[in-house]
């Protein structure tokens, strides 16, 4: 029995291996487009063929469990030459990388569900410093230069890459409003392009459908994407956020802006036209909400559309829930969607493994065009067929999830770079229409997320999280009146005194360390 094997079965008995998810990064250039960051680079992964296996712990997601007959294992093996011997957990992936790594007996490849985990096991020692083998990952060093901001986001606070960055695969993360189209057009209402424009349809329709609280977010759920939603269209943050023009990092919730969009929000409350409860509200209240015709306008994650769709239009054949553009909040501001469309997991190696070398050629496949057209697609003839530069799955792929299943493509350890159009192309029409749309409302930058040290980390989880609480509250409180907003100054004065200007100076230092690190090979 090899080292991994013995590691695994303590951990099986134990019972606490686990699943995870995927993700990725936004690109929405088709294959043929995008030019191979590897360039020539790609030649040096096409002759590293030589039979290898890999230990993995990879996730298991329960929609499209992990299956070693996959054809994309054996695909990858004709590209690369490896075999991955894989493990997946059958309990918590945090509990088993934790239990991996205090057996110091760990398997070469670990799928890490956030940078976090992998820049506190990086920095105990535990995994590889993928900047030390830059020679040996010519194709992702060419990714790097292509991406910066992606490569960045993925450095440790001590300049170290502990973790393979991912890009494609978080477009599934993309946050949208959403409206009944159908009954926008029935009743004559314009989509509206800023909140006064948004106040006003939501009035007509409070009028048309007493009954109804015609804007609903599942604020309770998720109330920092919410904050997100909420802030990036008066030009402010939910948090510290970094001002692109000012180069400066602020505090949205005690800013002027800030006020101006709490004060719609409490009108929106005191008007009837969300519901009383908006702020706890659960995600099942907020789904039998929109479906039942009680509200006509959300925000939420982009798959929603194809969601309500799907599900209403089988008793309603008129239900027509579409993509709307986002409403901007200050006169003459812009319209945006928050930037979510990234990913936080990845693949990790362990420091204790004798075939270093040999995965990081393996893993630099992955960053080749080769590597992200196999990834996203599979193989030409066998999962797509192109037409001209155009690339289309086969007509027996019709649904992502099914492909997935089918394939093992975009599964855990099968990727880091995707195509997203892969995705897009299996898509409803109504859902592909709102991914061409949303991307026109990008920010122009995605907010930096510098890693921090473990004494910053302490600032963050205590001056940060008393500073947020009070936030919260507040922002309840000045909604449904119970604090009036003639006290915002009194509030400002008492959220700086917790300690926004120390949160502030946190972000800045760690902001600074990254930008000056170079990506360069050591």
């Amino acid at each position: 029995m090899n080292k991994w094997k013995s590691v695994m079965l303590p951990l099986a008995a134990a019972a606490i291996l686990v699943s995870g998810c995927s993700g990725g990064n936004n690109n929405n250039a088709s294959p043929a487009a995008t030019a191979a960051p590897g360039g020539e680079a790609g030649a040096a992964t096409a002759g590293a063929k030589q039979a290898h296996t890999f230990t993995a712990l990879l996730d298991n997601n329960p929609t499209f469990p992990y299956s070693k007959d996959w054809p994309v294992w054996g695909w990858i093996k004709d590209q690369t030459g490896a075999t991955l011997e894989v493990q997946t957990p059958s309990g918590k992936l945090a509990e088993a990388l934790n239990l991996a790594v205090a057996s110091n007996a760990l398997p070469d490849l670990m799928y890490m569900p956030n940078r976090k985990e992998s820049n506190k096991f990086g920095q105990q020692g535990a995994l590889v410093d993928l900047m030390e083998y830059m020679d040996k990952l010519p194709n992702l060093t060419a990714w790097m230069k292509q991406y910066p901001d992606e490569a960045k986001a993925a450095l440790s606070a001590d300049g170290k890459m502990y973790m393979f960055p991912n890009q494609g695969f978080g477009e599934t993360n993309r946050m949208i409003w959403m409206y009944r189209q159908d009954v926008f057009d029935k009743e004559g209402i314009k989509a509206p392009a800023t909140y006064d424009e948004l106040h006003t349809a939501l009035k007509t329709l409070k009028a048309k459908y007493p009954d109804s609280y015609p804007l609903s977010v599942r604020y309770g759920q998720i109330p920092d994407e919410m904050n997100a939603n909420m802030t990036v269209n008066y030009r402010t943050g939910e948090g510290a956020y970094y001002d692109f023009d000012a180069k400066e990092w602020r505090y949205g919730p005690t800013e002027d802006s800030y006020k101006e969009m709490v004060g719609m929000w409490k009108q929106f409350y005191d008007e009837g036209l969300i519901p009383p409860d908006f702020l706890s509200l659960q995600t099942k209240q907020w789904q039998d909400m929109v479906s039942t015709g009680k509200s006509f306008v959300t925000v939420d994650y982009i798959s929603r559309v194809d969601f309500f769709n799907n599900a209403m239009r089988k008793e309603n054949p008129e239900f027509n829930m579409q993509f709307m553009a986002p409403p901007a909040g200050l006169e003459g501001g812009k319209q945006l969607n928050p930037y979510f469309h990234y990913m936080e997991g990845g693949l990790t190696v362990a420091s204790t493994s004798k075939n270093i070398e040999d995965i990081m050629s393996y893993m630099d496949f992955f960053y080749s065009e080769e590597g992200r057209t196999l990834s996203s697609w599979g193989v030409e003839g066998e999962t797509y067929v192109k037409e001209g530069e155009t690339i289309k799955f086969k007509p027996e792929f019709t649904d992502v999830i099914e492909m997935r299943k089918q394939t093992g493509l975009q599964t855990s350890g099968t990727y880091t770079w995707i195509d997203f159009n892969a995705h897009l192309s299996l898509f409803s029409a109504d859902l592909k229409h709102a991914y061409e749309e949303a991307v026109k409302y990008d920010p122009a930058n995605m907010q930096p997320r510098p890693a921090f040290t473990e004494k910053e980390n302490e600032v963050i989880s205590i001056t940060g999280q008393a500073i947020k609480k009070h936030r919260d509250e507040s922002f309840a409180k000045f909604v449904t009146g119970s604090r009036k907003l003639a006290d915002w100054d009194k509030y400002v004065e008492e959220i700086n005194n917790l300690g926004v200007d120390k949160l502030l100076s946190t972000y800045k230092e760690a902001y600074d360390r990254v930008q000056n690190i170079q990506l360069s090979s050591k």
